[in-house]
């Protein structure tokens, strides 16, 4: 075999360090039990009781990461993506495995729908006044 063996060897650019498939980081899974909740707007927080994540040997870089970001305010699904700079489906498997370890809690948005009319609410407030 001629020309560069070496360059067939390396997988990844020198510059940019090696590269971990997304895959690796997830073990190989693509879903999580939590993760039918986990839509782009769904808002991750940080438990209370999560004081120290970087103490359990068994969390990733990436689980500490989400940890420390949603310690400091509440983010969505998309914005962790985002910062992180991993793809939406493998940050979704992260946050199912810190929800199972009862690291972060997710919360949805209500939906528009389900909120009250803002008649409803000014008959409400009347109603408060009038007393």
């Amino acid at each position: 075999m001629s020309g560069d063996s070496q360059g067939m060897s390396h997988w990844f650019d020198d510059e940019a360090g090696p590269v971990v498939r997304p895959y690796a980081m997830t073990r190989g899974r693509t879903t999580s039990a939590a993760q039918h909740r986990l839509d782009l707007i769904a808002v991750v927080v940080t438990e209370l009781h999560a004081d120290d994540p970087e103490a359990d040997h068994s969390l990733s870089p990436e689980h500490v990461d989400i940890v420390g970001l949603c310690r400091d305010s509440p983010q969505s699904v998309a914005e962790l993506a985002a910062e992180l700079d991993l793809p939406v489906g493998v940050v979704r498997v992260l946050i199912g495995d810190l929800v199972d370890d009862e690291l972060v809690h997710v919360t949805r948005p209500v939906p528009p729908a389900e909120l009250p009319d803002e008649s409803i609410l000014r008959d409400v407030i009347s109603g408060l006044r009038a007393l």
